[in-house]
């Protein structure tokens, strides 16, 4: 019965589908994290989740949601090339924008002050998205070609699950100055 009433609902407001995804995904992705630094139950930073969880729900998502919508407009065509243009645009349009985001809110969220916010970007943005320059055109290619519109921000919310995992490591990770790092 609620099964039933979830699936109607998110089929007649489909961003709510990326929303709910995100809202476990994004904290699941933050516990990976933390797993790997050596944390258990007993001792992982629920507060770090919860706020992973509402980034993830009320800004990640919607954000996502939007721009693939946009994206499918552009590109209303699934074969590869159009997939391609598609995950290409992305990075150089989408990307950029939702690191920047993702490091200044979050840290917003951590409630540290704008300079903070801002030097946190400064310091870890190029570095991520580098990494992201090769990882979200590839996912993206395929998930814009194989998979159902309808379908695509949930995919996506899954390949986001190891893309959050490694956001989180590097949100917490501290960058060493070029000193310090000649001092080792």
């Amino acid at each position: 019965m609620w099964w039933k009433f979830i699936v109607e609902v998110t089929n007649e407001y489909k961003i709510l589908r990326g929303m709910i995804s995100y809202s476990a995904l994004w904290p699941i992705g933050c516990l990976i994290q933390q797993t790997f630094e050596g944390k258990r139950l007993k001792n992982y930073d629920w507060e770090r989740c919860l706020r992973y969880s509402l980034y993830g729900t009320f800004v990640s998502a919607p954000m996502l949601y939007c721009w693939m919508r946009c994206a499918n407009i552009m590109w209303p065509r699934t074969d590869f090339r159009s997939s391609l243009a598609k995950a290409f645009t992305e990075q150089a349009a989408y990307d950029p924008f939702a690191i920047v985001l993702f490091f200044y809110g979050m840290s917003i969220l951590e409630r540290r002050s704008q300079q903070q916010a801002g030097d946190e970007v400064r310091d870890k943005f190029w570095d991520t998205y580098k990494v992201g320059f090769f990882y979200w055109p590839m996912v993206q290619t395929v998930n814009f070609s194989l998979v159902k519109p309808k379908n695509q921000i949930v995919v996506a919310g899954f390949f986001s699950l190891i893309w959050t995992t490694f956001l989180a490591y590097v949100k917490t990770s501290k960058k060493q100055t070029p000193e310090l790092t000649a001092a080792m």
